[in-house]
């Protein structure tokens, strides 16, 4: 092992983690939003909005988010859309994120005894503010640990902006062995940096679930 190298190719390397939390965060965000507008559809009393989200859900989670980073990227223009390669890898990560966030919220919701629902009704609130003030709340300490898991599988997949050329741990990775021909190093620095940025996130999330634990 060349340690050397190591120093001198981490700067490098550090710049590009940064990148990958970044577009981690941004796809995050975009998923989370779209999750819930999906498992509120996937809820709705109204068979279009269920419909829709039933077939978001299975088309998202039924195709590789390759493909869907392809079609976004490369297809895009096609139809008058051209989003650089950072834009494309935010939106199509979030895109497909938001698929498995939708059904980890629509099941932490399901997941409420449907007697606090009665309850709330009986005590006059709408359909919505029972949702808003009785399910949700209950419901929001169920999706931390799921949509932990999904964030955490968020973080890995975003190496797969590195096929669109976004210049983040993978694709760096990749540009240097050219450089360097010293895969082991190379490619180890990207792991740990990797395993360090999830160990991280999972910390944050273990953290998070202890507080909102019962009692």
């Amino acid at each position: 092992m060349d340690i050397g190298l190591i120093a001198r190719l981490l700067p490098h390397f550090l710049q590009a983690a940064g990148l990958t939390i970044l577009i981690s965060t941004l796809a995050l965000a975009l998923g989370l939003a779209v999750a819930a507008g999906i498992a509120a559809a996937r809820l709705s009393p109204s068979r279009v909005l269920r419909g829709f989200g039933a077939a978001y859900v299975s088309l998202i989670r039924g195709t590789p988010c390759l493909i869907q980073l392809f079609l976004i990227y490369f297809g895009g223009p096609q139809v008058g859309i051209t989003p650089g390669p950072f834009a494309a890898g935010v939106i199509g990560l979030g895109l497909n994120i938001a698929a498995y966030m939708a059904e980890a919220i629509r099941g932490a919701i399901l997941a409420v005894d449907r007697g606090q629902s009665e309850a709330a009704r009986s005590l006059g609130f709408s359909r919505g503010q029972a949702m808003r003030r009785v399910i949700l709340p209950q419901a929001a300490r169920l999706m931390i640990r799921p949509l932990g898991v999904n964030a955490i599988a968020l973080v890995k997949g975003s190496s797969l902006v590195a096929t669109i050329s976004v210049v983040e741990l993978t694709y760096t990775a990749q540009r240097l062995i050219g450089s360097t021909y010293r895969p082991f190093e190379v490619f180890g620095i990207a792991a740990l940096l990797y395993l360090v940025i999830i160990h991280t996130l999972r910390r944050g999330i273990d953290r998070l679930d202890r507080a909102y634990a019962p009692g």
